[in-house]
């Protein structure tokens, strides 16, 4: 059965791009423009891992990972961050608020799957290499 990775991002190309590349490696993809859906939507997807852009309208990635991880039933699901925001101290308060990985746009897509893999144990990886783009 395919991993599910819920992916959080409000600019359309990186939506269908992060999509995209995660089913290619053999993931099944919940894709949510707006953050103010992701709590629910992590609730009904039941995702293995959520990928979460941290500027967002209406709430920030920040305050969804923090949601996310005060939230006893979603608090063990493994978040990347994936942001604009490049410096030292952003990754520092990123990774402060929960997430547990770091990814910084433009994304590099082979670093992007590697972080993917990383958060999920080797059982729990995507079931199929695509050739590299």
């Amino acid at each position: 059965m395919a991993k599910r990775v819920l992916v959080v991002e409000d600019n359309e190309l990186n939506l269908k791009l992060f999509c995209d590349l995660l089913r290619a490696h053999g993931f099944a993809t919940e894709p949510v423009k707006d953050g103010r859906d992701a709590v629910a939507a992590a609730r009904s997807f039941e995702p293995d891992l959520a990928i979460m852009d941290i500027q967002l309208p209406h709430v920030s990635g920040y305050e969804l990972i923090q949601q996310m991880k005060l939230d006893s039933e979603l608090r063990s699901i493994p978040i990347m961050a994936v942001t604009a925001y490049a410096g030292r101290e952003d990754e520092e308060r990123i990774r402060a608020v929960g997430a547990n990985a770091y990814v910084s746009k433009p994304i590099s897509l082979a670093r992007f799957m590697e972080e993917v893999r990383a958060l999920l144990p080797p059982e729990q990886a995507g079931t199929e290499e695509a050739p590299q783009p």
